[in-house]
């Protein structure tokens, strides 16, 4: 019996004395309304539920009256061992073996779905992370944001959403100018230029474009420097994309800030040029000093914005403007921004302009802020010089270790990664904690196919044993881990989890045979020991993929 069983059996004692006790009052009642907890202390059963104190005052009744009530009608429920009702008028549910049990058939049948759930259908998302300035490559702070990005996206995917992952290129402004100044001076063998950027893979993307462009150097100096821009520009986004594909980081979107700013073939409004007029109709656009402004502290922000200056260029919130109005039109009725520390500032001016837009700013869009990480021993880039780079990180530590170990911690709090840690082959490093857990599940299919024990036979009332039963009620968490993990933006919850599931299968691998001892014959308990064993496989796999990280099978 699962928690949706589960439900649906109190739901259906719930709805009949709802009627009893007020006409009509059961139909107000839904499976939204059942709320299911694991008791932290297994003795007190397997299942608790607050529904009796939630739903008294409105049906008259004295909690613990309405509590036992509840109780003596679940009891009649096939699979259910017993109910007792507890404190103020909790409800304590205990499963029989098989009904407890069964969940380990279910998990194997279900497979690479099991954990996924519909919390989040209906939904559209448009989650944008990393988001780096193509013009150079990308550091600490952006492998911390591209983990945590696309185990969010896996886990609200697998909750129902429907999301994009994406990417937007900082491609136009007076960046990209500097970008292009510095690799053409690098190519004509001239020092960097005041502002520019500097670096050894300056000198390797000049050289790059070189051999793209031998002509460069014959180019008039107005198309050298636009022809230098454009091909280190595709050459260096080509790098970004390369990293983040190598740390199985994958978007679906990569979306260029030139998009904005250009205009139409037929010459009419670009699209900053329409979100201005768009926030003017809205009523929150007003013309002060020869400048246009936006009136975004009638939306919580600490100032208006000027959204286009006196002399007529457009800001960065002009960008912005029309960069979240353009989310709105591609159909996207939630956005999500996960922004470094330095980007702090952007928290009120993004929700303040989704009200200028005529969105609600606490429903239609989130501003997630993370917090600075570092690496101990870690060294500075050879080819950038002042940065840590993503590439140099997961040659050092591998990708496994490092998604893991960055989406294991919550973005909001500062991190240091213990690098000699992560590189150790024992159960002191968490990813090899649970990696091992799912590659000692195979080595115990392999090791019972060679003995005998199939899984022929599903007997779900001999998994009797203690560490059998804490193993199973684990194992029936991981979708609601899930569901409540995606709703709160939160991937470490499912690191935290597996490992506990991680410990919980090692205690009952030391507690229970698979394969029979000596020479004695394969029995039923064995055969059904060993679909735990693969449902167990079976979550810890999909938990790690949800993180991105691989499931080895020996190791």
């Amino acid at each position: 019996m699962d928690p949706q069983q589960l439900s649906a059996a109190l739901l259906a004692v719930l709805v009949p004395l709802a009627e009893e006790r007020r006409a009509g009052a059961g139909a107000e009642v839904t499976a939204s309304d059942i709320v299911l907890e694991r008791p932290k202390n297994r003795e007190h059963g397997d299942w608790s539920s607050n529904i009796a104190l939630k739903f008294a005052k409105s049906l008259g009744i004295a909690p613990r009256e309405l509590a036992a009530r509840l109780a003596e009608g679940l009891e009649q429920t096939p699979g259910i061992a017993s109910v007792e009702v507890a404190g103020p008028g909790f409800i304590n549910i205990r499963l029989d073996a098989a009904a407890a049990g069964a969940l380990a058939k279910t998990i194997v049948d279900a497979g690479a779905a099991y954990g996924t759930n519909e919390s989040q259908r209906g939904n559209t998302i448009n989650l944008e992370f990393v988001s780096a300035n193509p013009t150079g490559p990308l550091h600490i702070g952006h492998t911390r944001w591209a983990a945590l990005g696309d185990a969010m996206a896996r886990l609200l995917l697998a909750s129902g959403a429907t999301l994009v992952r994406e990417f937007y290129i900082n491609d136009a402004g007076a960046q990209m100018e500097r970008f292009a100044l510095s690799v053409l001076a690098a190519a004509e063998g001239q020092p960097t230029p005041e502002g520019g950027y500097a670096g050894a893979y300056i000198d390797a993307l000049a050289q790059r474009v070189l051999a793209e462009r031998p002509d460069l150097l014959d180019l008039d100096p107005e198309e050298r420097l636009v022809t230098a821009r454009e091909v280190a520009y595709r050459l260096q986004l080509g790098e970004l994309q390369a990293s983040l594909e190598q740390f199985n980081v994958h978007f679906d979107v990569w979306f260029s800030e030139r998009i904005l700013h250009d205009k139409p073939a037929d010459g009419g409004p670009s699209l900053v040029d329409e979100a201005v007029d768009r926030l003017r109709a809205q009523g929150h656009v007003y013309d002060q000093d020869d400048a246009v402004w936006v009136r975004t502290t009638a939306f919580g922000d600490d100032k208006d914005r000027v959204i286009r200056r006196s002399n007529g260029e457009y800001t960065y919130f002009a960008a912005d403007a029309a960069y979240y109005l353009n989310k709105g039109d591609r159909g996207f009725a939630h956005k999500i921004y996960l922004l470094g520390a330095d980007h702090h500032g952007y928290v009120h001016r993004l929700k303040a302009l989704a009200g200028a837009a005529g969105d609600d700013p606490e429903k239609d869009i989130e501003v997630l802020i993370g917090q600075l990480v570092s690496v101990n021993g870690a060294r500075l880039s050879k080819r950038a010089g002042n940065i840590i780079e993503m590439d140099d990180l997961r040659e050092w530590l591998g990708t496994d270790a490092l998604r893991y170990s960055l989406a294991r911690y919550p973005a909001d709090s500062p991190l240091t990664l213990d690098p000699e840690l992560l590189r150790k082959r024992t159960n002191d490093n968490p990813v090899f904690y649970v990696q091992y857990a799912h590659a000692r599940t195979h080595n115990v299919a392999r090791n019972a196919e060679s003995s005998g024990v199939d899984r022929g036979e599903f007997a779900p009332e001999t998994l009797t044993h203690e560490t059998e039963s804490a193993l199973l009620g684990a194992l029936q968490e991981f979708p609601r881990i899930v569901a409540f993990a995606a709703d709160v933006r939160e991937p470490h919850r499912v690191a935290r989890y597996l490992e506990e599931l991680a410990g919980l299968y090692h205690r009952w691998y030391d507690n229970c045979r698979v394969i029979p001892q000596g020479d004695d014959p394969v029995e039923s308990v064995h055969r059904t020991r060993l679909w735990l064993n693969d449902a167990t496989g079976q979550v810890l796999r999909n938990g790690l993929d949800l993180l991105g990280v691989s499931a080895p099978e020996r190791m």
